[in-house]
């Protein structure tokens, strides 16, 4: 059982060493950090959605933006399509599983805000057809992936991928880099004063 533990976390470890590698990653997510930061500076919003543990992430990366991730600062727009169990559960006995979230994007997405889809697969369907609305309506698209981007890949207008085919290890690089995002996001909204702002342990 040790042995499996050690095994785990040198698997974990290795694949966040491989996106640390990988500079694309870490210039993609300067610009999409950019990106969003302006989008939010001129009153749009950020829009997020996932899949299973991928609908957690969504929800987790909303909450840092909403709420705070380290340090005080003014509250940043953002909704995760993942959270309303009356639209999610009206929407897939209406229309079906594959509309969750595209059916979302047409009531709330307005020209100016950014889409976030999560994917470990990158091959969910209602990402897909959530992808395909964002760009009807003519917002920029982000795609979270692993296992080489999936069918997400080239739809997405910026990709993140991570080199692994490990659902476990995928969603703990892009927890990592989603943290970061938010990070790069707050810099560019206020600035790198908050570089020296105390940092404050979330309950």
């Amino acid at each position: 059982m040790k042995h499996l533990v050690q095994k785990q976390l040198a698997q974990s470890i290795a694949t966040l060493q491989a996106v640390l590698a990988d500079e694309n990653i870490s210039d993609t997510l300067v610009s999409i950090a950019k990106l969003t930061a302006e989008a939010m500076q001129s009153g749009h919003k950020l829009l997020v959605a996932g899949n299973g543990g991928s609908a957690a992430d969504a929800q987790h990366l909303v909450a840092e933006f909403v709420v705070r991730l380290t340090v005080n600062r003014p509250a940043l727009r953002a909704i995760a399509l993942t959270t309303d169990t009356s639209i999610l559960t009206a929407a897939g006995n209406d229309y079906g599983f594959d509309h969750l979230f595209s059916r979302q994007l047409e009531a709330l997405a307005q020209p100016g805000d950014v889409f976030l889809a999560i994917s470990t697969s990158g091959n969910s369907k209602n990402i897909l057809r959530a992808i395909t609305q964002a760009k009807l309506i003519g917002i920029p698209t982000i795609g979270f992936t692993g296992a080489g981007g999936g069918k997400m890949r080239p739809l997405c207008d910026y990709s993140i991928v991570v080199s692994s085919d490990i659902t476990q290890n995928i969603q703990e690089s892009h927890l990592a880099l989603e943290h970061i995002f938010c990070m790069l996001v707050e810099r560019f909204a206020f600035g790198h004063d908050l570089d020296h702002k105390h940092q404050i342990l979330s309950e």
